[in-house]
């Protein structure tokens, strides 16, 4: 026992008083971390879970038709306030939602009446036996009142067919339409616009039983029997593109929002199909079958997003979207619905049955997010197969996004495993020969230096990077590859060439600790000789450097760039814990070694590194966090493509990266700004996977080696 007293100022209740105030605010320090932890997994899965779920409809909603015939066009306005209808006999009714009294009925139209309409709903197109009329309802902005509107006048309009049976209508722009009808014999073809002169064209061809033209008005698809054919739609008039025969006489088809892919509705379901290029073109090709979905009497399809519905005639309502398997909504309505529409954003829907509206609120706001499209591949528009793709803006309106997580958490895997493989060889290698090897004095120097490297922003290594590394990389490609191999053969051959000295030189030169004074120079010198001799002889042997001969989508900022500079900022963490780890084993256990004959590398390999392997392993373990969890080195050295193959000299995206890129640009609560919020999430349940899985195994390794480290 001590004899040295405790002073007395230690003894009485202010030190008391300090040890618990100290247990406690560490205790509260703790727990509050934990809390702000729990916190924000919470509100990441709170952002994120509505993306997952299911449709609904609700509110339903009678209102009481005046009296006329039965509609033959209806719609809504965007706010659900307003809807329209012109029935048989040419009479527009707009009829407030709200069961107020409906507006007197006016003629748009004389006679019996049938109509068309745009996908959107902008223009109707009336034919009766006066002609062509097309009226557009609106919604004033100043009044808040409807109105309708007639763009190209109330007269019929001049070069209609008296003898077409069938008509389709597209708008591509704000000035003009394209209206194509079918007689028993030929199609009409018609371009109106503002103040000119239409322009008609004619092509005989009889037996057409379906008539419809893409919303842009390039392309007209026709059915006769089981034959389907594609026109172009040039200024000299009609183009046969492709023919296709199909198993059955299609009951219906309909283009989904963007008019690219096409749904054909028939005897064995719903198909869908969409252009895929080919050496002759696009051409048209069959895609899937929508699980579960049968021609049931009407079909209807969404103006803005790749949604349809069908309704059949006992009410059942089934809601499918163009990257799901099957139906996302099914529900029972009442039957006999004669007519159903969709609300301008999808997010009401409006059935008329006899004398009467109804009216649902639709709750719908992702239909194309699933978890299985943001794991496996799907089959977009106009790619050749189902593949993994990441494409969330375009600057076309009618875009659909793509949002396929895989390429990110890929490309994250790739640039952690690369920038690991570069940094865990130099970073243990370094602790090893500092902690067990390097004299103490140099020691004090060296360990403190290569801390200070951890220092440096990663903005600054990935500026320096991606602006000086990645060129002069592209251009000393083969030396960069060759110069780990180069570096290997130099240090065996010391090795070798160290023990032919004699031992007054090898004293001399190789005392224990000063090695590196002999190393450095050799390695520096190999350095120079592999990044300016080797790409000097390359360039005098081949035409073109490495990169363009082995890889013609060679980028200059690739994965290889990216694993080279994450490599660099990880080494002095990994060195400084490995380091600590190693040099803190007891000395008695290497000396004791030594004793019994053991050479120094034989007491490193086998007594010290067992005995610090769990420091080691959560060296490496919180490095590959570190390396996980980078953003701003892979979004400055790489090219930021989000592509799942690939080598180390093509470019990747991170999940950290890509949520630092998109944030600033997605929309507050769109699916884009959710699906980065899960990227984040996914990215914290990787980290906190892999880190409890790395904890038991330093736990188990800490059991394995702990009485070598002096531990119960």
């Amino acid at each position: 026992m001590s004899s040295t007293p405790i002073p007395a100022q230690f003894n009485g209740r202010r030190r008391r008083f300090i040890d618990r105030l100290t247990r406690r605010v560490v205790r509260i320090c703790g727990l509050a971390i934990l809390l702000v932890m729990f916190l924000l997994f919470v509100w990441l899965l709170w952002v994120v879970v509505p993306l997952f779920a299911a449709p609904s409809l609700s509110n339903e909603q009678q209102i009481v038709l005046p009296p006329s015939p039965p509609s033959v066009a209806m719609g809504m306005d965007a706010g659900q306030r307003w809807g329209w209808r012109i029935d048989k006999q040419g009479q527009g009714f707009f009829i407030p939602l709200s069961s107020q009294a409906a507006s007197a009925p006016y003629p748009l139209s004389r006679g019996t009446v049938s109509a068309v309409s745009t996908p959107d709903d902008r223009s109707i197109l009336l034919q009766s036996e006066s002609g062509l009329v097309l009226v557009q309802p609106q919604f004033s902005t100043v009044t808040n009142e409807p109105l309708w509107r007639f763009p190209l006048g109330d007269k019929p309009l001049a070069g209609s067919d008296p003898d077409a049976s069938l008509l389709t209508l597209a708008q591509p722009d704000e000035q003009s339409w394209l209206v194509a009808q079918a007689s028993a014999q030929q199609i009409t073809l018609i371009k109106y616009q503002l103040n000119t002169a239409a322009e008609i064209f004619k092509v005989n061809l009889p037996g057409v039983t379906q008539l419809l033209l893409s919303p842009d008005g390039q392309r007209l698809f026709t059915v006769s029997g089981t034959l389907l054919r594609v026109w172009n739609i040039t200024p000299q008039g009609l183009e046969l593109r492709d023919t296709h025969t199909l198993n059955s006489v299609p009951a219906r088809i309909a283009l989904m929002s963007g008019g690219s892919s096409l749904l054909i509705a028939d005897s064995h379901g719903i198909s869908q199909w969409f252009d895929i290029t080919s050496e002759s073109g696009p051409q048209l090709r069959y895609i899937r079958q929508f699980a579960g979905a049968e021609e049931q009497g009407v079909l209807i399809t969404e103006a803005h997003r790749r949604v349809f519905a069908t309704l059949s005639p006992a009410g059942e309502l089934r809601l499918y979207a163009s990257k799901q398997q099957g139906a996302i909504l099914s529900s029972q309505l009442h039957g006999g619905a004669g007519l159903a529409t969709f609300a301008p954003r999808g997010d009401g829907l409006l059935l008329e049955h006899e004398g009467v509206w109804r009216h649902y609120r639709l709750t719908n706001p992702w239909p194309d997010i699933s978890w299985r499209n943001l794991w496996q591949k799907v089959w977009y528009e106009h790619y050749p197969a189902a593949d993994y793709v990441w494409q969330s803006t375009s600057a076309n309106d009618e875009y659909q996004g793509k949002y396929s997580l895989v390429p990110m958490v890929v490309g994250t895997l790739k640039a952690a495993g690369l920038a690991m493989l570069f940094a865990t060889p130099l970073a243990l290698a370094a602790a090893m020969y500092t902690a067990w090897f390097m004299a103490p004095g140099l020691r004090r120097w060296v360990k403190p230096a290569i801390e200070m490297m951890g220092a440096l922003p990663s903005v600054v290594i990935g500026l320096i990077a991606g602006l000086w590394l990645a060129p002069q990389l592209a251009d000393r490609l083969l030396g960069v590859l060759l110069l780990p191999l180069l570096l290997a053969g130099v240090l065996l051959l010391c090795s070798w060439g160290s023990q032919r000295l004699s031992p007054a030189w090898r004293r001399r030169l190789c005392r224990e600790g000063r090695e590196i004074w002999v190393l450095l120079p050799l390695m520096l010198l190999t350095g120079v000789l592999s990044l300016w001799l080797i790409p000097l002889l390359e360039q005098q042997l081949f035409e073109n450097g490495l990169a363009e001969r082995f890889s013609q989508n060679y980028q200059q900022r690739n994965l290889l760039i990216a694993g080279v500079a994450m490599g660099f900022a990880l080494v002095p963490l990994i060195f400084t814990l490995a380091e600590d780890a190693i040099f803190s084993v007891p000395a008695s256990l290497g000396q004791g070694s030594l004793a019994l004959g053991a050479t120094p590398w034989q007491t490193l390999i086998r007594v010290v590194v067992p005995g610090a392997s769990s420091g080691i392993f959560a060296a490496l373990m919180i490095g590959f966090g570190r390396a996980l969890g980078e953003t701003m080195i892979v979004l400055m050295a790489t090219g930021n493509t989000p592509v799942t193959e690939g080598g180390v000299l093509q470019g990747v995206r991170t999940l950290a990266a890509n949520v630092a890129i998109e944030m600033p640009e997605a929309a507050a609560g769109s699916a884009h700004y959710r699906i980065l919020f899960l990227s984040a999430l996914v990215l914290l349940i990787f980290t906190l996977i892999v880190n409890t899985l790395a904890e038991l195994i330093r736990q188990r390794l800490r059991q394995q080696y702990g009485q070598q480290e002096g531990q119960p």
